[in-house]
């Protein structure tokens, strides 16, 4: 098919009259089935390299991508055009997942999305050998590099089909984040005849601008002063899910039109949240990383990130999603210069801390090995027996069998992992070496923030992008810094900010009501003031507590009437929590009883690392008299709430006996430290 042929109908198809040079130059040589490396800045136009292919071979074209959000976008855009498309992802019940499946076995679907860890499911491994493929694509390939700025452990099984497939099979991975040691990576694991074609990196049309501030109260303030006079709407990147809701909520205080956004909401609300985001419908959505990636929106004109990314080519990946209509697009980051007593950054933590959780401790890859040596074990009896959470357990078990430690079997339908007798010693040289390598490009995140090079020159420079041009469009060459001045007025909002925002429990269960904290754990001195008392022998919680604490209740609960106050029984403050109840019941005039007691024995929760552990710590755990809570409103109170299992467990317990409704009352939220 010649390049004109083509383009007849592309028109014919896609309503787009010409292919860009380069996209003819992987078209072309994909028609030919030829493997294809192409690392193309965000906006290039990389899904047309295959889906135009996709359309003119005879069989289906399977996408690996982990973004749910442009499986829904493209899926909606093929369908639209007349082109049988389809996606599989955990968004979906396992029976349309299914029947999709069948669908592409059966010749029905054209292109087919997949997110790549049902690489792990027997039913996608069957279904593959049974359908005609003509195309697979990995898309965000860097995903599948132990290199890559977003390595997920799960994804290298692409590979385990990519190497069962004829050599002259047509391949695509693409990427616009590929430093060379990443490109190698990919090219060696893919094999064969690749191409690599790698193209300009630079964005033209961005104002790359950092703001140097000294507290998170400056970042806030800057905010809610200019974010009204920055044209168009954007996006607020925020280093975690709590800090995607305390910045909305403080932007939503100040007039400016935001919203939070993060993993942790449900599918409708994250399906209403991105399609707002299409129409315009706020100033700027606050998220994590999770939003952004897949959103095919041309005209976002800023991008904002609170928090330094990881690296620089984390950086690219993000802001890359800004300006692709080409148009002017303010691209701006925050950086907290202030350090503690040992001279780090403040704003280096964060991301270190990521680093360092990144890969388990030894200790705990050798709790999984030794766990597994007793007997073939699933990934949930792993997480129970060695203590560990679910995302630590499957970096674990992919690097295990990696270095062929232990291996999958199955029983029947049930997938266990059994040791490999006179296997190797675990190899934790390669750890280091990776860890190392992290924390290195986070050290060229921090050099990016004082380089006085051109920004995007600096930025392209580290993906190896060897294009040399002269850069203008930043505030080390012909852009006015942006400076922090500080509001009086503003500074008094932000005060009345924090005495007024409490974050909500969400525990709706039976006939529990969704609480209220006073405030988050680890801001201002709350979670030391909790931490002193409780292991430090400080005595009963502070005055300033209650009174934090009775806002919370009165500003939540202002318009409900309750009957009885209830507490979690201690299992190790003491008498801390009833004393505080005490107090409580004395201020609002409502009757506390000390009958909800333990029938057993627990453990604190906060030893337990996954949610199967904390469960079993505490089911059954409690008891009440019916009478005592029958017909009643309840108040409950404790003084930290983290995975809320604790209080889950006890309303419905309190729901089984009567009560018409609970309302847990706790001190603080505990943050964690979840990045999407």
């Amino acid at each position: 098919m010649t390049k004109q042929e083509a383009e007849i109908k592309l028109k014919s198809v896609f309503a787009i009259e010409h292919f860009y040079d380069e996209q003819w130059q992987a078209i072309d040589k994909i028609l030919n089935g030829k493997r294809i490396l192409m690392i193309q800045r965000t906006g290039f136009g990389k899904s047309l390299c295959y889906q135009f292919p996709a359309t003119q071979f005879s069989g289906v074209t399977v996408i690996f991508s982990p973004l749910i959000a442009l499986m829904r976008d493209q899926v909606k855009n093929l369908l639209s055009k007349g082109i049988s498309a389809a996606f599989i992802n955990s968004e979906q019940t396992n029976e349309i997942n299914s029947q999709t499946i069948q669908n592409a076995i059966d010749g029905k679907i054209k292109i087919l999305y997949i997110a790549p860890e049902r690489q792990e499911n027997q039913e996608w491994i069957d279904a593959t050998r049974k359908m005609n493929l003509s195309m697979v694509v990995i898309d965000e390939a860097h995903t599948i590099s132990t290199w890559g700025h977003d390595f997920r452990p799960a994804f290298r099984r692409i590979i385990n089909l990519v190497r069962l497939l004829p050599q002259h099979f047509p391949i695509l991975a693409t990427t616009a984040t590929a430093t060379k040691r990443v490109q190698e990576d990919i090219e060696k694991q893919i094999g064969g005849n690749l191409i690599t074609i790698r193209g300009n990196l630079t964005r033209r049309n961005f104002n790359l601008y950092v703001i140097k501030v000294n507290s998170e109260d400056e970042k806030m303030l800057w905010l809610a002063k200019n974010l009204n006079n920055i044209n168009g709407t954007g996006l607020i990147y925020a280093g975690t899910r709590v800090d995607t809701e305390v910045y909305a909520k403080w932007l939503d205080f100040v007039g400016v039109n935001a919203v939070g956004y993060n993993a942790g909401f449900d599918v409708e609300t994250r399906k209403d949240i991105e399609n707002g985001l299409m129409q315009n419908r706020w100033k700027c959505v606050v998220s994590t990383n999770a939003l952004g990636m897949g959103i095919d929106k041309a005209d976002i004109r800023f991008i904002i990130h609170t928090q330094i990314p990881a690296s620089p080519i984390h950086y690219y990946q993000e802001i890359g999603r800004a300006g692709r209509d080409g148009k002017p697009t303010d691209i701006i980051l925050f950086f907290n210069e202030s350090k503690d007593n040992d001279g780090v950054y403040e704003d280096y933590k964060l991301p270190k801390s990521f680093i360092d959780g990144g890969r388990p401790d030894v200790k705990k890859y050798q709790k999984v090995i030794n766990e597994v040596k007793q007997e073939p074990l699933g990934e949930r009896d792993i997480m129970k027996r060695a203590n560990l959470k679910q995302t630590q357990i499957r970096v674990i078990k992919a690097d295990l069998i990696d270095q062929g430690i232990i291996k999958e079997v199955f029983y029947g339908k049930s997938k266990k992992y059994e040791y490999q007798f006179g296997a190797k010693e675990l190899n934790t040289e390669v750890f280091e070496k990776l860890r190392q390598a992290k924390l290195k490009d986070l050290d060229a995140m921090v050099d990016y923030i004082y380089t006085i090079k051109p920004r995007m020159q600096y930025l392209c420079k580290f993906l190896d992008d060897e294009t040399t041009e002269v850069y203008t469009n930043c505030d080390n060459t012909n852009l006015t810094s942006y400076k922090i001045s500080i509001n009086e007025t503003l500074q008094d909002k932000l005060r009345e900010f924090r005495e007024s925002y409490f974050p909500i429990l969400e525990v709706q269960l039976g006939n529990m009501a969704n609480g209220v904290a006073a405030s988050y754990y680890g801001q201002s001195t709350i979670g030391a003031t909790l931490h002193r008392c409780k292991y430090e022998n400080g005595g009963d919680f502070p005055d300033y507590l209650l009174k934090l604490t009775l806002k919370a209740y009165y500003k939540t609960f202002k318009n409900k009437r309750f009957d009885l106050i209830l507490y979690v029984p201690p299992t190790h403050s003491g008498d801390l929590v009833r004393n505080f109840a005490e107090k409580i019941s004395s201020v609002i005039k409502v009757p506390i009883s000390h009958s909800l007691c333990k029938t057993r024995e627990t453990t604190e929760q906060k030893i337990f690392q996954n949610a199967y552990s904390k469960r079993d710590n505490i089911v059954n755990a409690f008891n009440i008299d019916s009478k005592i809570v029958a017909n009643k409103k309840v108040i409950l109170v404790d003084d930290i709430f983290d995975s809320g299992a604790t209080i889950k467990e006890i309303g419905k317990l309190l729901t089984s006996k009567g009560a018409i409704i609970i309302a847990p009352l706790v001190i603080a939220k505990t943050i964690g430290g979840e990045l999407s």
